[in-house]
């Protein structure tokens, strides 16, 4: 029989609203599934399981008297180890934060549980999120769920592994260059890279750096959908950030796929991808293409992509990161020492060569979806 914990999040959601689940029962099943799992793996790192309890009996107690319910509502989540939670340990994987207990929710956080969210867990991440691997020396390694030995890939790769185990049946995550993708693909879920502002993050350290945004993973697209419309706002503390937003729900509920004009590419022109996955991508994409307006296989010209996002990828480091090295550089990891001195070494004429290319990147893709023959 199907433990509460494996239902899609969506459909837990719906139960809740149908009065046939109890957010305290769907707590407990996955309380129940970390304690029979997380040794093997590891995923997830802090709980407060006192809150937890207490936030979904309110929960349960809301349904029963016909209150108006949150898209959330009841619905245990698990945070990224580098968002904070009120309350429960966040060390953003970082010796320098080992004991930090923040004192208030990130505004992400805070509007999760306004939707009805039950925030209970936080996930693993390597440093600062900086790694591909999800390892720190605060809580260690996490293990991939198929083969708790091998790798779940990074930064959110703590939150991937309790999705696929049924640990949780939403969680957030935060990707910069992959870190919400890359381990959903490892680990049998999904995650969504939104576009920046999106889900605003109020806490960059170079705001104006578009490239690291936070984003919904869930066992399917469906549920990351769900926690996506949750997440999506304003915050005047995010300069991406756009009332464009607020009607996000709206937009994403309501798209005619017959009137979309697509483009496919495996791999973008510019990334080594195995001939076997390029096979798999190309027969996926063969049973759905009919349903758009048109669709063709085209690569964007990436030219000069990977020295360009090399340079600007060290801006970002050197803006969060140098005072760290500077006076706590024996807590700091290897991944977070290397990237900055690497970002160190660039040039004010390295830096604005970057930032050409990088317009002229986006000029490239301009053109590309003006393009008549498209």
């Amino acid at each position: 029989m199907t433990e509460p914990c494996d239902l899609s999040a969506v459909e837990a959601r719906r139960l809740i609203g149908w009065k046939k689940l109890s957010p305290v029962e769907l707590l407990e099943s996955c309380l129940s599934r970390i304690a029979a799992t997380n040794g093997a793996v590891n995923a997830i790192v802090a709980m407060d399981e006192a809150a937890a309890r207490e936030a979904a009996r309110r929960t349960e107690a809301q349904v029963m008297s016909g209150d108006d319910l949150g898209l959330l509502h009841g619905l245990p989540i698990a945070v990224k180890d580098l968002q904070d939670v009120a309350g429960l340990r966040t060390t953003y994987g970082s010796l320098i934060y080992k004991d930090h207990v923040p004192q208030a929710d990130s505004a992400m956080v805070a509007k999760l549980r306004a939707e009805g969210g039950v925030i209970f867990a936080k996930t693993n991440t390597p440093e600062f999120g900086a790694g591909a691997n999800t390892r720190n020396r605060v809580y260690g390694a996490t293990g991939n769920p198929f083969d708790p030995a091998k790798t779940p890939a990074g930064s959110s790769g703590g939150a991937a592994v309790a999705l696929a185990l049924g640990q949780a049946p939403l969680a957030t995550g935060s990707d910069y260059g992959g870190s919400l993708r890359t381990p959903a693909g490892f680990c049998g879920v999904s995650g969504f890279r939104p576009s920046p502002g999106v889900v605003p993050g109020e806490t960059r350290a170079a705001s104006l750096i578009p490239f690291s945004v936070l984003g919904p993973m869930g066992r399917s697209i469906e549920d990351a959908h769900l926690l996506l419309m949750a997440q999506a706002g304003i915050d005047k503390g995010d300069p991406f950030s756009s009332s464009d937003c607020l009607s996000l729900p709206e937009k994403l509920g309501n798209i005619d796929l017959s009137t979309v004009r697509a483009a496919f590419s495996a791999d973008l022109g510019c990334a080594p991808i195995d001939r076997g996955i390029a096979g798999v991508f190309a027969s996926r994409i063969a049973t759905f293409r009919s349903v758009f307006a048109e669709a063709v296989d085209r690569d964007p010209d990436m030219t000069d992509v990977h020295e360009t996002f090399e340079i600007l990828r060290g801006v970002h480091f050197v803006a969060a990161h140098r005072e760290r090295l500077e006076t706590s550089r024996d807590l700091l990891d290897s991944n977070v020492i290397d990237n900055t001195e690497r970002g160190l070494k660039y040039s004010l004429g390295d830096v604005a060569w970057a930032h050409v290319q990088q317009t002229r990147l986006y000029q490239r893709f301009t053109v590309l979806y003006e393009d008549v023959r498209f």
